[in-house]
């Protein structure tokens, strides 16, 4: 064998390189078997009525491009009321950004859509909560709105047209918002609050989960499936103790970086076989944590004290690093993963024709399962920025 000449010597092969924090478990490549589950699994999401039509959807864009078009029309009504240089004021701008499950794509009929307003740093939060609230209880198609501000994560709460929606608030230290603002960059979190950054935040690790992923439209398929087994199963609820969207957006991606060419089907068996077998609470993360040291408070069970009691973590993509699942104790994620074994033997006999994916959606008797009913009134959901 013939020396390698010099270009190759002094220039090394690149490292490996993968979506996640350690190599894929497997790369095969899918078989026709696969495919067919796949397609079984469409089929069975249908029936159950887990993706949104057609016209809801351009109904549901339609909602949003008008909230938008009332929010910068607002921001430039409160720009005169401030007395803000003309010139400002017509470029002032604004942008409505979608977040949590129907940013992902993988919202259902009566999902709500959850929204991020964003506008230039001479807006006040008490100015979106106030006159903007106001604007917007005057429109004829709004209905059942208020401001929840006792929270983390303050927000206003509508129906437009029916649709519900939950608006959250941030400022950045611009004079002017561009419809292809990059909120990713970690420059805008130097100069806001930590109440702007909390609902920054919730656009952010959205957009970030859905760069983690090596397949986008495998994972969407995956996510909408787990999130209609976890609902039917009743252990789809941060509130009650459980995990809630982002957890389980963040669960799911990280199964499709371990498995980065596998059909939808395989999936969503590999996702109740690799967490029936998972230590917790060693965390899961789709991206090894940087810290910025912009002295924000960040998940990490090495430094922070607190953090080791937390029995299930489950970390955002983006800083500041947070645990979504921070609601999770002892007892809840008995259940949990009594449920996921559940899923675990369901999808096994799925895979040898023994079941059909209709078994995997359906309910528990609630009743027989539980012989001790707690009855609780329903709490807003925004009481932290990942229930």
């Amino acid at each position: 064998m013939s020396p390698p000449c010099k270009s190759q010597a002094a220039f090394p092969p690149d490292p490996p390189w993968w979506y996640g924090i350690s190599a894929p478990i497997s790369e095969d490549q899918p078989g026709e078997d696969q495919l067919i589950l796949t397609e079984q699994l469409v089929e069975t999401l249908v029936t159950c009525d887990a993706f949104v039509d057609d016209s809801k959807v351009q109904r549901r864009e339609n909602v949003v491009k008008k909230l938008e078009s009332l929010f910068k029309e607002w921001l430039k009504e409160i720009c005169k009321e401030l007395n803000v240089p003309d010139l400002l004021t017509e470029k002032v701008g604004g942008k409505i950004f979608t977040i949590g499950s129907y940013y992902l794509g993988v919202d259902s009929k009566n999902d709500d859509i959850d929204a991020l307003c964003v506008g230039p740093r001479f807006i006040e939060r008490n100015h979106f909560f106030t006159s903007f609230f106001e604007k917007l209880k005057v429109q004829k198609e709004v209905e059942d709105i208020r401001t929840i501000q006792g929270t983390l994560v303050p927000v206003i709460t509508m129906s437009y047209k029916e649709i519900k929606i939950d608006l959250l608030f941030a400022s950045v230290y611009r004079n002017n918002i561009p419809g292809n603002m990059d909120l990713l960059s970690n420059t805008f979190l130097k100069t806001s609050s930590i109440q702007c950054i909390r609902s920054l935040n919730g656009y952010r690790v959205t957009r970030e989960i859905l760069r983690s992923v090596p397949n986008v439209q495998s994972f969407k398929l995956v996510l909408r499936a787990i999130r209609l087994w976890a609902k039917r199963r009743d252990i789809y609820s941060s509130m009650l103790g459980f995990l809630g969207g982002v957890s389980w957006a963040i669960l799911v991606a990280r199964i499709c970086q371990l498995y980065p060419n596998a059909t939808a089907s395989t999936l969503v068996n590999k996702f109740f076989k690799v967490y029936s077998m998972w230590k917790w609470p060693v965390p899961i993360e789709l991206k090894r944590p940087v810290d910025y040291n912009l002295n924000l408070p960040v998940w990490d069970s090495r430094v922070n004290p607190s953090n080791r009691c937390d029995v299930m973590p489950i970390i955002t993509p983006t800083y500041p690093q947070q645990n979504t699942a921070f609601n999770v104790s002892a007892s809840t994620l008995a259940v949990w993963r009594e449920e996921i074994e559940w899923g675990l033997a369901v999808t096994e006999d799925i895979k040898k024709k023994k079941a059909d994916w209709l078994e995997l959606f359906q309910k528990p008797d609630f009743l027989k399962k539980y012989q001790y009913v707690l009855s609780c009134l329903k709490i807003h959901r925004y009481t932290h920025l990942y229930n």
